[in-house]
């Protein structure tokens, strides 16, 4: 199955977006062997719209540009259901193992999520109750990834 992950906004060079992208590297080099591919990573720019709804808005709709065919839809949004690591790596296992072709994990604007696009989703999850920056969710949803990969293959990454 391949992923995709989506996020309003670039993470600029530094120690975030080097974090990020050893994380999304080790899942691209430990996927494939258990069905998983790093399918692409796209990053639009925040709609400079003058309100919120109309920025949430052309942000959904660049996601929804972005979005493969019959893609599972994964939201990140703090009203969204909690996994722990095994939980979300189970999920993704079930997407694979029905034979989803394409799964996509968004990240929306700092405005949040389009209410349409949040009804459209296949699952929307939050990363706890704790807000947290943009650049961060990167990298978080980047170890998660990478984390769920090492639980699926039963790789000793993930300790309880």
């Amino acid at each position: 199955m391949r992923i995709s992950l989506f996020a309003v906004g670039r993470l600029k060079t530094g120690p975030e977006k080097d974090l990020a992208s050893r994380y999304l590297d080790r899942f691209a080099k430990a996927g494939p062997a258990i069905g998983l591919e790093l399918a692409k990573l796209v990053e639009v720019q925040e709609s400079r719209a003058s309100n919120s709804d109309t920025r949430k808005r052309e942000e959904a709709g660049m996601l929804e540009k972005a979005l493969p065919d019959g893609a599972v839809l994964l939201l990140l949004d703090e009203r969204g259901k909690t996994f722990d690591s095994e939980g979300f790596a189970n999920l993704i296992g079930r997407y694979r193992d029905d034979g989803k072709r394409d799964l996509m994990l968004a990240i929306g604007g700092a405005d949040g999520l389009d209410p349409d696009l949040r009804s459209k989703a296949d699952v929307v999850l939050n990363l706890g109750a704790m807000t947290w920056p943009h650049q961060l969710v990167r990298i978080l949803i980047a170890e998660q990834l990478y984390r769920a990969v090492t639980i699926l293959s039963g790789h000793p990454y993930h300790r309880v």
